[in-house]
């Protein structure tokens, strides 16, 4: 391995290749307190998840880890104990699943990671170069939408590449690395965008995976993950994965921090040699890709839907822009117990479901006063509503995203009605793309630009991107769009043109909607 030149890479050989030593220093950076962190420092707790934030000086943010979005009453409650206590009270549900703790102090990290200790969760290699938090089916082992329950592979994967006190074996990697792993067909996690990807096939009479590799979101936008013409067993599935996180550690480029990714590594290598040196490393031969057991259909699992098990039902509720309160996640809790077994689900798109319902209690469940805010019927252009953290915690991000994201979507359904199919509207704050912009029907990334004198919060308008067998990149038609009062305007004469060629059953030509530079309200796009 050839070592790069930028600042990280210098960070790891500091401690030794093993990042997670930064949790030995802790003592001494209490003691001096965040304002004499180094840079070294701030990037080296990322590690163990903790996040220094620009926007609020002292104030910290910690990912805690959920492999495939499961989590238990016990678990979630003392969530929000810690927010409340020593946090904001404010708690994000992430597009990987988890929830991030924000607004607490340094000095109460050890109390934080005692608390989530005592109910078996942590937050170790939930950044930098890690592989992060593991998607998987929201529902898995529940829908009937799946081939089979891969839940257990995702738990046995993150058992043996992070576990309950970490794996210096993998947190050297180039840079972060994503996975998803799912046995559900209905495409609800986003397989296309990810660095790794197991998703449901069919090989003569044996289920298992066929093995996606090299998608990515941010460093220079989506590229879909590849095929790589490999079919493998469930049980095979955990050392397959783990070979491929090796590879991409013992080859990836370590030089500039924005093409390091695996996709980079494809780029240079090829599919075709990435397979083989897998085959070299792997204990039997490679089978060929199976048959793909996917639909081309996209699900939130959203709603009121029934179960495999008899009698039972699953209820999704919308979770806006993904951000709920301590005393929300406290009712969730309840509502867990009471209606369900006690477990809590979180999705790609920021919501949560509660599994395990009778049926007889679903009319009950939805009569709760918190289903007004997390509705399990959403309106269409909230129910697949995402949108990053933006500027309220994250020093990158150009806008306040999940604040125009609830306005801009509620000035639509004012301005277009209810009476249609959802929409998936995703907005990032940045070109690093954290709320999956170019995957989305409409995507939106923040900016800024001047009008007159003044610089003011804008927008580039994305449209046409999907995850999927049929994966498709979000190209961008609009260059920059202020977010103000005509922004819903823009955006209601781009859906408009959508509907009608999706109606007359014609691919949406995308050089038709494209209206480069400023946009005002005569710019939106003719009839066709």
């Amino acid at each position: 391995m050839v070592r790069g030149k930028n600042a990280i890479e210098s960070y790891k050989e500091s401690m030794g290749g093993n990042p997670l030593g930064i949790r030995d220093h802790m003592p001494r950076l209490i003691r001096g307190g965040h304002e004499r962190m180094s840079a070294e420092d701030k990037d080296l707790l990322k590690w163990v998840g903790v996040f220094f934030r620009k926007p609020t000086p002292g104030k910290f943010m910690m990912r805690v880890r959920m492999p495939n979005g499961l989590a238990w009453s016990r678990q979630l409650r003392a969530i929000a104990d810690v927010s409340r206590r020593l946090g904001n009270c404010v708690l994000d549900i992430t597009t990987r699943q988890q929830i991030q703790l924000r607004g607490f102090t340094l000095g109460s990290v050890p109390k934080i990671w005692e608390k989530l200790r005592g109910v078996d969760l942590h937050s170790l290699q939930t950044g930098m170069d890690n592989v992060r938090n593991i998607n998987g089916c929201a529902l898995a082992g529940l829908t009937p939408e799946e081939a089979f329950n891969a839940s257990d592979v995702v738990l046995a994967l993150d058992r043996l590449l992070v576990g309950a006190e970490g794996n210096p074996e993998f947190v050297d990697l180039p840079r972060k690395f994503n996975i998803v792993v799912t046995g559900c067909r209905s495409n609800c996690t986003h397989a296309e965008s990810q660095d790794v990807a197991l998703v449901p096939a069919r090989l003569d009479r044996t289920l298992g995976f066929n093995v996606l590799v090299g998608g990515k979101m941010g460093s220079g936008g989506f590229t879909p993950a590849s095929p790589l013409d490999v079919f493998v067993r469930i049980d095979d599935a955990v050392e397959l994965v783990a070979e491929l996180v090796r590879i991409y550690r013992d080859h990836g480029p370590r030089d500039a921090r924005a093409k390091c990714r695996l996709a980079f590594l494809i780029e240079e290598w090829g599919v075709a040699r990435l397979r083989d040196e897998l085959q070299r490393r792997s204990r039997r031969p490679l089978s060929r890709a199976g048959g793909d057991l996917r639909t081309t259909r996209h699900s939130d699992h959203l709603g009121v839907t029934q179960q495999k098990q008899p009698g039972l039902r699953a209820v999704g509720l919308s979770v806006p822009v993904g951000r709920i309160t301590a005393d929300q996640l406290d009712e969730i809790v309840r509502l867990s117990e009471v209606y369900g077994h006690g477990d809590v689900r979180f999705t790609v798109g920021q919501n949560v479901i509660f599994g395990c319902v009778p049926a007889s209690e679903v009319p009950g469940l939805l009569r709760e006063s918190l289903l007004h805010d997390l509705s399990p019927a959403a309106s269409p252009f909230q129910r697949r509503l995402v949108a990053c953290t933006g500027t309220d915690f994250c020093n990158l991000a150009q806008i306040d995203t999940k604040g125009y994201a609830m306005q801009v979507s509620c000035a639509l359904e004012r301005k277009m009605g209810n009476d249609r199919e959802p929409l998936s509207i995703h907005w990032s704050g940045c070109p690093a793309g954290c709320g999956n912009h170019q995957a989305a029907d409409i995507g939106l990334r923040g900016l800024k630009t001047r009008v007159g004198d003044d610089l003011v919060d804008a927008v580039a308008v994305y449209v046409g991107g999907r995850t999927g067998p049929e994966a498709s990149v979000g190209q961008q038609v609009l260059d920059v769009i202020p977010c103000d009062e005509n922004l819903p305007n823009v955006l209601a004469g781009i859906i408009t043109q959508l509907d009608r060629f999706r109606q007359a059953g014609i691919d949406v030509p995308l050089e038709q909607l494209a209206t480069r530079g400023d946009a005002t309200a005569d710019d939106r796009p003719a009839a066709p």
